[in-house]
């Protein structure tokens, strides 16, 4: 599979070097405007064609696949585009800026027969693979909240606000370990500089159950956190990607209600503060499960895991967000 890369910016030259490690694959053509950045991708990829124009990715015939990793802002235009000259397309997150342009995209690669698979790097990484497993197989028991906390100091975006750059990853990783489905959404956010888009939020998810899920990403803060947490009635789960080694905890921990004396309507609160298990996980790169996944699903003709549906539905999520926000924190209801 020939395949080229569209931005050589932040996380292009990652896309780049994964995808060149494959066997079976070549990083045929790098299109970058910023001369900088293009001399960057010729020494990185000497045998790959370096151009400014995208028209020339489009044309050449020999190129199977694009991997567009360029602002969010201009993910639709130039997927549509890729998709309608005939090529597969592999898009960074988040995947457009609107549900109305993931339709429009997933329409188009589905009448060309064409894989599109958006890029929610987390969904593939070792620990966040084992927490699902962990929660589908009934260990944690069932799920009373699941909580996140995505903050650093930078990078702050122009394009778009922190929700649409941090809160993707966060509801990438809900939706592996949780199946149910949210009802509606309510969020609060701020921009702290002027001129700049939001940079610290806070988002609810609400649910038909008791389940409820809640998200904290934020550019201006002291220290980087990368915590989720999940609570259910039988154990409790910490994901911590800072961690280099003990990046997922399982706790034996919880409460529970037990009558008091022969009186079964007097309720005690016991709490439960047993062992705490590091299950063993998977090391090696996200990326790489990444782009294997891709180079797979073009190969065998499917969709991939992270496809179309799940970029949209992500997307629909975090415009229900930025709609709540303008009602001030009011609960915006979202059809999935």
């Amino acid at each position: 599979m020939n395949i080229a890369v569209v931005g050589y910016g932040y996380w292009g030259p990652n896309l780049a070097r994964n995808f060149a490690s494959l066997d079976g694959v070549s990083v045929k053509a790098v299109c970058e405007t910023d001369p900088a950045l293009a001399g960057k991708a010729k020494a990185d990829h000497p045998l790959a064609s370096v151009t400014a124009d995208f028209e020339d990715i489009l044309a050449d015939a020999s190129i199977d696949a694009v991997c567009v990793a360029t602002p969010a802002s201009s993910h639709a235009k130039l997927s549509t585009r890729a998709l309608s000259a005939g090529k597969h397309l592999f898009v960074e997150k988040p995947m457009a800026m609107s549900s109305r342009e993931c339709d429009r995209m997933a329409e188009l690669a589905d009448k060309k027969g064409l894989v599109l698979m958006v890029d929610h790097t987390f969904v593939y990484s070792g620990a966040v693979r084992k927490l699902a497993a962990i929660a589908a197989g009934g260990e944690i028991g069932d799920l009373y909240y699941f909580d996140s906390v995505r903050i650093n100091l930078g990078l702050v975006q122009t394009d778009i606000n922190v929700l649409w750059d941090l809160a993707v990853h966060d509801l990438s990783i809900l939706f592996q370990v949780s199946g149910e489905q949210p009802v509606a959404v309510s969020a609060s956010a701020v921009s702290h500089i002027s001129g700049m888009p939001v940079d610290t939020a806070y988002m609810t998810l609400h649910y038909e159950s008791s389940f409820i899920a809640h998200i904290h990403v934020g550019w201006l803060a002291p220290v980087k956190i990368r915590r989720t947490t999940v609570a259910g009635n039988r154990k409790m789960a910490i994901y911590d990607d800072t961690e280099s080694t003990e990046k997922l905890k399982i706790y034996d921990s919880g409460v529970d209600m037990r009558a008091t004396g022969a009186d079964i309507k007097r309720l005690r609160v016991e709490y439960r503060s047993g062992d705490i298990h590091v299950p063993r996980i998977d090391s090696s790169e996200p990326l790489s499960r990444v782009t294997g996944e891709f180079l797979s699903a073009v190969r065998e003709g499917r969709k991939p895991q992270t496809d179309a549906a799940a970029g949209s539905r992500i997307v629909r999520i975090l415009e229900a967000a930025d709609l709540s926000i303008k009602q001030n924190g009011e609960r915006v209801s979202v059809s999935l």
